[in-house]
């Protein structure tokens, strides 16, 4: 197992992504922490990592990544519960989309960075400390979009704030190399979390359609990716973006080509 002995905190873990991951975490043989807005879809995921015969393997605290200090104690409680952290994987986040031009910044610009973007640097912050202060190595993913290279229709705010998803973990890791810290970003693409699951059959072919096997991807082949990312296999892949949208920015648009 891949995983064995390692700590890991994941944000957003009840749903979509984060809960594929919590569980793929668990039977790569690591402990973890859900934190979670949502404390109640958290045990939950908690009530099921025991039900698959992993008891005391997760624990869940509630937390609002948009408040540091939220955050900082999630990373506290992980030390405690655990006694270390090795892993945080910043994945809690948000969607939401209006013209530039009918936006209210109040509802359409100031969430989406507090939660997308202060999120993710309250993670780099209270976890690159927390390694620091243990003296030992530490992994950063986090998750950014393909909307984080590109501008698409009606994602002004949540492209800014996954650019800044980008831009932190070059950044970091370039600052906190010398403590042995690893960061990664992730950009998924058209993935099949509440989120998306949502709209409907005719929106979802489209998104589908938009990538390269004609499928959404499904929340396990990320979790899958990312136990790879945290793991020592992958003790080169530092300030990196891995692309996990099945060919999504590869192309525009498929075509009915002539015959030649």
């Amino acid at each position: 197992m891949r995983l064995e002995g390692k700590v890991a905190l994941i944000t957003g873990g009840a749903s979509g992504i984060g809960r594929a991951t919590v569980l793929k975490f668990i039977r790569e043989g690591a402990k973890v922490v859900i934190a979670d807005m949502n404390l109640s879809q958290a045990e939950d995921v908690v009530a099921e990592v025991d039900a698959l015969g992993f008891e005391g393997a997760a624990a869940a605290v509630q937390t609002d990544v948009s408040v540091y200090a939220d955050v900082a104690a999630a990373v506290a409680r992980a030390v405690e519960i655990f006694g270390k952290l090795d892993v945080i994987f910043n994945n809690a986040g948000i969607a939401g989309g209006k013209p530039l031009l009918d936006h209210d910044p109040e509802v359409d610009y100031a969430p989406l960075i507090r939660i997308d973007q202060d999120g993710v640097y309250y993670g780099i912050l209270a976890a690159g400390r927390q390694f620091r202060d243990q003296g030992t190595p530490g992994v950063i993913i986090s998750t950014s979009s393909i909307y984080g290279e590109q501008a698409a229709e009606l994602s002004f705010t949540y492209s800014a704030a996954k650019a800044a998803v980008i831009s932190f973990t070059r950044s970091a890791a370039y600052e906190l190399a010398e403590y042995g810290i690893r960061a990664v970003a992730i950009t998924p693409g058209r993935v099949a979390t509440p989120i998306i699951n949502q709209f409907n059959d005719e929106l979802k072919a489209t998104f589908a359609s938009e990538q390269l096997r004609g499928a959404m991807t499904h929340p396990d082949e990320i979790a899958n990716v990312v136990a790879f990312l945290a793991s020592d296999e992958a003790s080169v892949i530092n300030g990196t973006v891995v692309h996990v949208d099945d060919g999504y920015s590869v192309f525009k648009k498929r075509l009915d080509l002539p015959v030649f």
